[in-house]
């Protein structure tokens, strides 16, 4: 685990200015660093960069950047390779010097060539560079949970897992990507491929790039629509035999992400996905597993007290830390140091709270993210059930309200908030995506020039008609690697610590297609068969609960201890000299949303949200940019 960078360049960058880059990532590998320069042909340069964490082999023979035993390949490579031993096993005639699943990679492409990355089992961001065909590969995993950017500088190269290394290449320009911002200010996240920054992007999740004498080439190896297509054709018999073979792959995934040369531990939330994930842990374990869970003073938001009887019934050695609101406040002025671009996801900050307690005793970290985007678990997929059923009344209530007379008299404008969302949800390729218009009206008018759609037109391609699973697919392709996975990749890294994730394990996905619907989402219980699973583990009554979730207190920080620095923020003259945002709307709207408060999501005026997101942005922009 760590962070890579590096570049394919006809500039003379030096080794002193590539190890300054590296250093911006300090946090992401504190263990060792390595640096290398190699010439290219036509006058290239090619550079390769890493920051370690040490895992697997912790001897410098798992030094990077590392060379192949013939010096033909060398690679800067971040993540795990679940299924590293089993490959080793195939590549016996290579002669490994490390223990490592680094040098496995190097083995496999000898032996396969670059699509020994559809073998790889894991999450991964892997440069590559081929000296004897003088061409460098960047590789992402299947879901993107491990970051990777690029930054195209003509017939130049340069790329790294974070913002800041770019940033500190010779000649970069922070010019910004203003197109973007609309959709950041609407998702709270910049989503692949795109970046903050102008030629900058982000390889997509299941994506690799070749570039040779500065021509860039795509290609997927890995595409949710495609592979959900060809799984859904597999479909598992009985619920029984579906229920039986998921606990078995799932057992599998948790057993490969226990291997490690330092301890390991588990995230306990006391919810479903992050109880079944440290019940197998602990199944699979000689002894304790160690489990960490943050508690807040606040009855309606502490989900502590259940994993604490969950950790008491499982037998782990639990660790609980009750943090109150001036600890979440004191973690916002981090948080553009840790995520480079702007990123507004608040639920960020606990992440980074129970990152920094876990870290106090492990290294790697178990996680259940991927329970709900796999399995229909979020309260958004019963709105999306609902809407589907509601689809056609509401497209003849849009038609009516459209009629001449009744549009004179601003009848749509009158009706209920959750009736228009649901009447003005006519757009094919955004159906599931269902939100009210207010709320994109306020971001439309703060940067008034066009950019790309708040929402992701795509949703055709994956030719299903149920919502809840079509947008289940959409989550999958956009809300996990661009929110979620990023969220939990700076948090963890900001603290020197791997978060593993079983549940994203390309075994468990791939089979959560070939499972019927129903056997996710029956009679309005999400997550049925996870559930199910995790009922034999640990008893129905200390599970079955209502979901606590986390809600930072936007509102109250943003009218109350943010208040100045939202206000000079926003101020005409600063909003002028920017020149990003439609100075007078955004300085009137901030004013009015400090005066009046928040209206709240089911208003359709969720301004604090928006605020936050324009306040995230704004920290970002004096931190790297003014």
């Amino acid at each position: 685990m760590c962070g890579i960078c590096g570049f394919v360049s006809r500039k003379n960058i030096t080794r002193e200015q590539l190890k300054r880059m590296n250093d911006t990532m300090y946090h992401r590998g504190p263990d060792d660093s390595g640096e290398e320069i190699f010439a290219g042909r036509d006058g290239y340069q090619v550079g390769l960069a890493q920051r370690r964490l040490s895992i697997l082999d912790l001897s410098v023979l798992g030094h990077q950047p590392m060379h192949s035993c013939d010096n033909r390949l060398v690679i800067a490579y971040n993540g795990e390779i679940y299924n590293f031993l089993e490959l080793r096993d195939e590549l016996k005639d290579y002669p490994f010097r490390s223990r490592c699943d680094t040098e496995v990679i190097l083995a496999a492409y000898l032996k396969w060539g670059i699509s020994c990355v559809e073998r790889f089992q894991g999450m991964f961001a892997i440069s590559l560079y081929d000296r004897e065909e003088d061409e460098l590969y960047l590789v992402r995993d299947r879901i993107g949970k491990k970051p990777l950017y690029y930054w195209l500088d003509g017939d130049d190269l340069v790329f790294a897992s974070e913002l800041k290394p770019i940033m500190e290449c010779p000649g970069f320009q922070k010019d910004i990507r203003k197109d973007v911002i609309k959709r950041y200010l609407y998702q709270q996240c910049v989503n692949e491929p795109d970046s903050i920054f102008e030629n900058v992007y982000k390889v997509e999740p299941g994506q690799m790039i070749r570039f040779r004498q500065g021509r860039l080439s795509k290609q997927k190896y890995w595409d949710i629509a495609e592979v959900y297509r060809a799984r859904k054709q597999e479909t598992v018999g009985s619920y029984e035999e579906a229920k039986e073979e998921l606990k078995a792959v799932l057992t599998d995934a948790v057993s490969k992400r226990m291997v490690a040369d330092v301890p390991v531990g588990a995230f306990l939330s006391g919810g479903y996905d992050s109880s079944l994930v440290t019940a197998i842990a602990q199944s699979v374990s000689s002894e304790p597993v160690k489990t960490y869970s943050i508690g807040f003073h606040e009855e309606r938001y502490n989900e502590a007290k259940y994993a604490k009887e969950v950790a008491k019934y499982l037998g782990t050695q639990h660790t609980e830390l009750y943090i109150d609101e001036q600890a979440m406040f004191d973690m916002v002025d981090s948080i553009p140091r840790y995520y480079d671009e702007p990123f507004a996801d608040s639920s960020q900050i606990p992440s980074m709270l129970v990152a920094g307690l876990a870290a106090k005793d492990v290294t790697v970290v178990l996680s259940g993210d991927g329970g709900d985007e796999f399995f229909c678990g979020y309260n958004i997929y019963d709105n999306v059930a609902q809407a589907q059923k509601l689809d056609m009344l509401g497209r003849m209530t849009y038609s009516v309200c459209r009629f001449p007379p009744f549009q004179k008299l601003g009848l749509f404008e009158k009706l209920p908030f959750r009736v228009q969302v649901v009447a003005g949800n006519h757009d094919a390729e955004t159906k599931t995506q269902i939100g009210g218009r207010t709320y994109i009206n306020v971001i439309d008018k703060m940067l008034p020039d066009s950019g790309v759609p708040f929402k992701f037109p795509i949703e055709s391609k994956y030719h299903e008609n149920n919502w809840q699973a079509r947008r289940m697919l959409l989550d999958e392709e956009t809300y996990l690697p661009g929110d979620i996975l990023c969220k939990v990749d700076r948090a963890s890294m900001k603290c020197s610590i791997e978060t593993r994730c079983p549940i994203l394990d390309v075994n468990v996905m791939e089979y959560s297609y070939r499972l019927q619907h129903s056997y996710k989402y029956s009679g309005g219980v999400k997550k049925k068969i996870l559930k199910d699973i995790a009922y034999e583990y640990i008893p129905r009554e200390l599970l079955d609960r209502p979901k606590v979730g986390f809600g930072v207190p936007l509102d109250k920080w943003m009218r109350g201890p943010l208040k100045d620095a939202l206000q000079d923020m926003c101020s005409a003259a600063f909003l002028s000299r920017q020149g990003i945002f439609d100075a007078q709307y955004v300085h009137e709207f901030i004013s009015t949303y400090l005066k009046n408060g928040d209206g709240g999501p089911a208003s359709g005026a969720n301004y604090s949200k928006v605020a936050w997101s324009f306040f995230v942005f704004q920290q970002w922009y004096r931190t790297y940019i003014h």
